[in-house]
């Protein structure tokens, strides 16, 4: 079964899938916003379509002390509209530190920031469906 992870971000969206087998992780090209909404989800939509998804796990963007962000609406509006377009589950998963820890693997690794700035989400996503697996594995 085949994961697609997203962290969803205002001018990009940070993508990754899973094998087939649901253990590891990948990331995938990240995706520059289009500035209509429409137009992102339509992408997102032939993605999973052609990446033979299975489920769409969604960075769930909470605050220190577990409490929504301010992009958590956002975020459930996507999911929702995805779950209807897909007929696919979709889970939010938190996602806390992990672009703290994307930056952080780029900075380690002698990444310029140009460069940084282009991997960060795709890194991202990779991290939150790696965690969300890595979990899923756990409860089995």
């Amino acid at each position: 079964m085949r994961v697609l992870g997203i962290d969803y971000g205002r001018k990009r969206i940070g993508l990754a899938r899973s094998d087939e087998g649901g253990v590891l992780a990948s990331p995938l090209p990240v995706y520059t916003r289009s500035g209509r909404a429409a137009d992102d989800l339509d992408r997102l939509v032939h993605l999973i379509r052609e990446q033979d998804v299975a489920k769409i796990v969604i960075g769930w963007p909470l605050h220190m002390n577990g409490t929504e962000g301010e992009m958590a609406g956002e975020v459930r509006a996507l999911a929702q509209e995805l779950c209807a377009r897909t007929g696919l589950s979709v889970e939010l998963f938190d996602e806390r530190w992990t672009s703290t820890q994307a930056e952080d693997a780029l900075i380690a690794g002698n990444v310029s920031r140009h460069r940084r700035r282009n991997l960060r989400d795709g890194l991202a996503a990779t991290l939150i469906l790696q965690g969300f697996l890595d979990k899923e594995r756990a409860a089995e």
